[in-house]
């Protein structure tokens, strides 16, 4: 494994391997700086470390030149946001744009990885750690695009405005607080939000499709619970609460939700299976025009990257029981976290998996305020800036917009009036995208390239 050392002084020596001789020297150096530093800084929850990155960028941004007054982090809690305001000159007369990144990360623990998770490390194709997707690479990005337009002079027609959340992976307190209660942001005409969207590779390196999301699925997380009078583990009794648990468990992870779909999500498969080909594109086509099509719906079932985009799931994601080895558990309980397709209520989802786990006794607790938003209709403007962005790198490549099956802050930011598309920068193969997983990872190659996805589609939407 390589260090910080051995990244900056070697291999900024084989960068022009991966990006333009066009890019300034300076911007790449800044960008893998801001990268490694950031990613450097535990920012998982409870760790109280969010503030420390908000305020190392506000301060790479005031030396970049931007006024101290334009650039705040606002505390929350343990957590806090960035605000960062590049002036424009009004001649647009055009509202703000925003620029969505989100500073935190899940947990990762250092014995369960193969390389350390919260040190940048790199083989020769891939930087490893957490964050290295989500988000630090498209908050690394956009901080250096600020720097990098910053020093070159740019005056932007409109205002351009960074904001970074801090608490995305858990409560998303910060996001509400900055799409709800910030009059400032709420003047913005649309956001760019850098935590989703981008390309997709196949197993061979070639550019499939580029996405831009348009809309998530809803969010939200029940705890189950099963409670028994318990007793001495020597003694054990007909009906155990874990026993209990683990039945209503099993229901849940053999039902199948019906197969939903859009025109938005059935014109994403049918371009991606013609750009795909193979098996599973011949099933992303059957789906695509026939969505009652049960063998192409099992077909795409079976493909972690696609099922969220046919229907509602849900999955068990924790468990906790019992209070002491030699007695009989008085309580069980599962974290139940369900992503539920546009159109369907959380009211009945939760009446579903009532009638699916087919048990009295469980009790469901919804956690949370969950968040129903609106599909963003793409805007020529934008989509043609996007392009110009991705066809710089793969000039072939369709643009197509999608359902993320996942939740970012543009679900609040879609909530409160404001239209946003996630167009993030990186390209790569979706079945390599172990965000939140063990040994995160991101192509090299990918990192460099996008060193001018932003200050392209900046200079295409703040210039006229």
């Amino acid at each position: 494994m390589r260090t910080l050392l051995a990244i900056i002084t070697g291999l900024i020596v084989s960068t022009f391997s991966y990006s333009t001789d066009l890019i300034p020297s300076d911007h790449v150096q800044k960008t893998l700086e801001i990268y490694t530093r950031i990613i450097g800084v535990e920012s998982s929850k409870n760790l109280g470390n969010v503030p420390e990155i908000a305020n190392y960028l506000a301060d790479e941004l005031v030396a970049a030149g931007l006024p101290k007054e334009d650039v705040e982090v606002v505390p929350l809690g343990e957590t806090a946001s960035l605000i960062a305001r590049y002036r424009g000159d009004g001649s647009s007369g055009k509202p703000p744009i925003l620029f969505l990144g989100h500073m935190d990360v899940v947990e990762a623990y250092a014995k369960d990885w193969e390389r350390p998770p919260f040190e940048l490390t790199r083989d020769d194709v891939n930087f490893y750690a957490r964050g290295t997707i989500d988000n630090k690479f498209g908050v690394a990005h956009l901080t250096s695009t600020f720097i990098r337009l910053k020093k070159e002079g740019f005056v932007p027609s409109r205002d351009l405005i960074i904001v970074f959340s801090g608490d995305e992976e858990t409560g998303m307190k910060t996001t509400r607080m900055l799409a709800y209660e910030r009059p400032d942001l709420a003047e913005a005409e649309y956001a760019l939000n850098s935590d989703a969207g981008g390309g997709n590779l196949d197993i061979k390196g070639r550019a499939i499709i580029y996405r831009i999301q348009a809309a998530e699925k809803t969010y939200v997380t029940w705890e189950i619970t099963v409670r028994n009078p318990g007793g001495h583990s020597s003694r054990p009794r007909p009906d155990n609460a874990i026993y209990d648990l683990a039945d209503a468990i099993k229901k849940i992870q053999e039902h199948q939700f019906p197969v939903r779909w859009s025109e938005m999500t059935l014109a994403f498969f049918q371009e991606t299976g013609k750009q795909l080909g193979g098996e599973l594109g011949d099933a992303m086509i059957r789906f695509a025009y026939d969505p009652g099509d049960k063998e192409a719906a099992a077909r795409l079932a079976l493909e972690s990257s696609y099922i969220g985009t046919t229907r509602t799931t849900c999955v068990v994601t924790m468990l906790k029981a019992g209070h002491a080895e030699n007695a009989l558990p008085q309580s069980a309980t599962a974290t139940v976290n369900c992503r539920i397709f546009p159109g369907i209520s959380v009211a009945d989802v939760e009446v579903v998996l009532k009638e699916v786990v087919a048990n009295k006794g469980v009790e469901f607790e919804l956690l949370g305020e969950p968040t129903e938003s609106p599909i963003s209709e793409t805007r020529k403007d934008v989509v043609a800036a996007v392009t110009k962005a991705v066809h710089t790198r793969y000039p072939d490549v369709k643009l197509i917009a999608y359902m993320e099956s996942g939740g970012t802050d543009g679900m609040h930011f879609r909530k409160a009036g404001i239209p946003t598309w996630a167009v993030s920068a990186r390209f790569m193969n979706p079945d390599e995208m172990f965000a939140h997983g063990l040994n995160e990872r991101v192509p090299i190659k990918g990192f460099y390239d996008a060193l001018d996805h932003w200050s392209i589609i900046i200079r295409e939407l703040a210039s006229d």
